[in-house]
């Protein structure tokens, strides 16, 4: 027995409908619902860019020079953009101890240095050759012979503590001064010969053209965070330090 063609007025109420009737309305709710996750996601990036970039999470260490401290989560925003930077290794494979530098030689797979390997490690990414070096110098833990590096610990702390060391030194030509005086980009210039990703090196990444902005709204952190601790009684200052 044939059924009435579905678009006659008297076809019964369970005729066939045509190909698409209930999936083009849920085609339409999909779209809004995608682009309101857009539109939010938007919006995120623009008021609270950092919650979207790990890389720039606080500092371990305490203490410091606002500036410098706002230039190290700079570096580590391109240099390691990943949960766990302290423990993320060139190629973002991880190791889950920290006694000293892990020294594991990854391999290059792409960029100018293709074919050779790398123990960069760590929230700056430093090579352990640079480790050595400038644990040797700025280590809290460090003794009069340079050899004693290798077994100096990489912990985070100590990670933050020996990095913002080096940014001290006058090598860099007051590196404090000059970011005080809005002059990002010439330091993020000057440090590229170190940390390739930072915009003006060989290895430059999504991030970079980013970064001079990051470093304003992590500064932003930092200076409320140093007014914080200028503010905050000797007598809770010497708490924490003994905790």
């Amino acid at each position: 027995m044939s059924s009435l063609p579905p678009d006659r007025p008297d076809a019964p109420a369970d005729a066939v409908q045509p190909s698409g009737f209930w999936d083009s309305p849920l085609r339409s709710r999909l779209a809004l619902t995608a682009g309101a996750v857009v539109i939010m996601l938007l919006l995120l990036w623009w008021w609270r860019p950092l919650l979207l970039i790990p890389g720039t999470q606080p500092l371990v260490m305490s203490g410091g020079d606002p500036y410098l401290r706002a230039l190290m989560r700079t570096i580590s925003a391109s240099e390691s953009n990943v949960l766990r930077p302290y423990h993320v290794l060139y190629g973002h494979g991880y190791v889950w101890t920290l006694d000293v530098h892990p020294n594991r030689c990854e391999p290059i797979g792409q960029g100018p240095n293709r074919g050779n390997c790398s123990t960069a490690a760590g929230r700056y990414q430093l090579l352990y050759s640079t480790w050595l070096e400038l644990a040797a110098r700025h280590h809290p833990q460090r003794t009069d012979d340079p050899l004693d590096a290798t077994g100096l610990s990489f912990a985070p702390v100590h990670q933050d503590m020996v990095v913002h060391a080096w940014l001290s030194e006058a090598r860099w030509g007051n590196l404090s001064a000059q970011l005080r005086q809005g002059r990002v980009q010439p330091v993020l210039r000057r440090l590229s010969g170190t940390w390739t990703s930072l915009g003006y090196g060989i290895e430059t990444n999504s991030m970079s053209r980013q970064l001079p902005r990051i470093y304003q709204q992590v500064l932003k952190e930092e200076l409320n965070r140093a007014g914080r601790d200028a503010a905050e009684p000797d007598t809770e200052k010497q708490k924490k330090a003994s905790q």
